[in-house]
């Protein structure tokens, strides 16, 4: 048990913390100790880490935190990201999804749980993987890596859908409109719109400077 202890207070240190976060970014943070800096730096609570309601997305300038305990499913986040790059507010199109989980039962969420747990839904986005499936598969190059961002370029796209049923999260869509397939850019409007805070961005320099706080004194 102690060894236990030994391993999970090891996770954070000035040396790996970004290392590691990349190796659990898309995973809930259950089983992993915070300090009470980078708790408050998270804007979350051990509880809500250890009940698995707490993530992380690694992208190249910091952190996404994910709180599913502060998601209201109000989908402000969906017509926001939708309003801002597209012009118009539409669910469909959103790079950013809440309505997918909570209204199907695709990958065991959209389910009424019981009582005590209701809905099963938190806001999900692309993870920016690295090496990514989606650019790998691209048969013209449309998509390519800006600032550790993977972005497509719609006037090189030819809307084959390959790069879809590749992507391990599902964060491809194909646009109702152009027809042309989209995914997150980090532009960042979920995150500063979001009315709970359920969606937060934290640069890598402050995840550093909280993981260095406990050794610091």
């Amino acid at each position: 048990m102690l060894e236990k202890e030994a391993s999970k207070g090891k996770f954070l240190d000035e040396n790996m913390t970004r290392r590691q976060f990349m190796k659990i970014s898309g995973k809930a943070l259950a089983g992993v100790t915070l300090s009470a800096s980078m708790l408050q730096l998270f804007g979350c609570t051990t509880r809500q880490v250890d009940r698995g309601l707490v993530s992380t997305v690694a992208l190249h300038e910091g952190l996404l935190i994910v709180n599913a305990d502060l998601c209201l499913g109000c989908v402000r986040c969906e017509s926001n990201c939708t309003v801002a790059n597209d012009g118009a507010a539409s669910s469909s199109n959103s790079r950013i999804k809440v309505t997918r989980n909570l209204m199907s039962n695709r990958n065991g969420f959209g389910m009424y749980a019981d009582l005590n747990h209701g809905w099963n839904y938190f806001p999900d986005t692309c993870r920016q993987c690295s090496p990514a499936p989606c650019l790998e598969r691209c048969p013209v190059n449309a998509i390519y890596i800006d600032r550790g961002v993977k972005k497509i370029n719609a006037d090189m796209c030819i809307s084959c859908r390959l790069c879809i049923p590749v992507c391990p999260w599902d964060m491809i869509n194909i646009n109702t409109v152009t027809g042309k397939a989209t995914k997150c850019i980090n532009c960042g409007v979920c995150v500063d719109r979001c009315p709970t805070g359920a969606l937060k961005f934290v640069a890598w320099d402050a995840v550093q400077a909280a993981a260095q706080a406990p050794w610091q004194g």
